[in-house]
């Protein structure tokens, strides 16, 4: 891919991530709380600035590319479909930090850290209602949105499923990589890459061909997205991921980083791995140990091959796929930066 066409698919993607966040925006002060109430009014607040302030809109550039992908035009509908899945994740991730116990999202408190975890979870509840409105008006077309939504609604049955997985794995003993990549599968990939770009393709009036096509490069890239997550929540920079990187080794979260670490330490290193990774009373130094000991064992080498398998999966559909020029260089140029980036 040329310097020029991956300047052209910058500039289209930044373009639609500020059409979302005006579009967002403008949803926002039309949906201000009902009553005058100080405290509800500050809640409303808040959960406006938690979905303008911060978050990478990867969800909506993925519909977008799907959209485009299947010889869809600029138009509103694109974009307002786009908005309401940003919506919709702003209230999952809401939720997600409550059940991690998370303090802190995009380097500030989490929501229910400022109003206490039942008015957060009222607001991720009314940020996913807000998210069907959104979705419900974004074309006249009755029967692409129908096929729209069909995907949409998939697509919350699958993320709640790996969510429920996830909670399940800290009271089952021996997790394994199998049973852990079907979690990302669930919770991550479909949500993430798979349904959006199928969104979108739906949307453009994409045939059987193309939205399967999506579904095969979006699973893999999908996965690779997580597991990225994974690494960078146990070795990123916090400056730049915005997150600790002691929440997820606190919580026990269970990741292919630690199940391959696990089947594959011994001795004094599995014995460390059992009595600190989970444990909340981990500091950074218990953490450094469990990082080398991740390496060691030829774990963290491990998923970037996974990282690099799927990427290589992705971009090998991708350049069969029934796409459009312009969307197979996009998905190609966004592929790289989804599963190697740095927050």
């Amino acid at each position: 891919m040329t310097t020029e066409t991956m300047g052209r698919t910058d500039d289209r993607t930044r373009w639609l991530r500020a059409r979302v966040d005006e579009r967002l925006a403008a949803f926002l002060t039309e949906h201000v709380s009902p009553v005058d109430d100080p405290d509800v009014v500050s809640a409303y607040a808040l959960l406006r600035e938690f979905v303008l302030d911060g978050g990478k809109r990867i969800r909506p550039v993925l519909c977008y590319w799907g959209w485009r992908g299947a010889g869809g035009d600029d138009c509103e509908e694109i974009i307002s479909a786009a908005a309401s899945l940003e919506l919709c994740h702003a209230g999952l991730l809401i939720h997600d930090d409550i059940m991690d116990a998370s303090n802190t999202r995009r380097g500030r408190p989490t929501v229910h850290r400022v109003l206490g975890e039942s008015p957060a979870i009222l607001l991720g509840v009314l940020a996913m209602t807000w998210a069907d409105e959104l979705m419900a008006g974004c074309t006249s077309d009755a029967a692409r949105l129908r096929g729209a939504r069909l995907r949409y609604d998939a697509m919350r049955t699958e993320v709640i499923t790996g969510q429920y997985l996830d909670l399940l794995a800290p009271a089952r003993d021996g997790v394994t990589v199998e049973q852990t990549l079907t979690t990302i599968r669930y919770k991550t990939a479909k949500y993430t890459v798979e349904r959006p770009l199928q969104i979108g393709g739906e949307l453009a009036g994409a045939d059987a061909a193309l939205l399967g096509a999506y579904s095969r490069l979006g699973l893999p890239l999908g996965e690779a997205f997580q597991l990225r997550d994974d690494i960078l929540g146990m070795f990123g920079d916090p400056a730049q991921t915005g997150k600790s990187r002691l929440d997820d080794l606190r919580e026990g979260k269970h990741t292919v980083l630690i199940a391959h670490a696990r089947d594959h330490a011994a001795g004094s290193a599995a014995h460390y791995l059992r009595t600190w990774y989970g444990n909340a009373a981990l500091g950074e130094e218990h953490a450094e140990q469990i990082r080398e000991i991740v390496a060691a064992t030829g774990s963290l080498a491990h998923v970037e091959q996974l990282i690099a398998d799927r990427v290589g999966q992705a971009l090998e559909t991708l350049h069969t796929a029934p796409i459009t020029e312009e969307g197979r260089q996009a998905l190609s140029a966004l592929a790289d930066r989804i599963a190697n980036r740095s927050r």
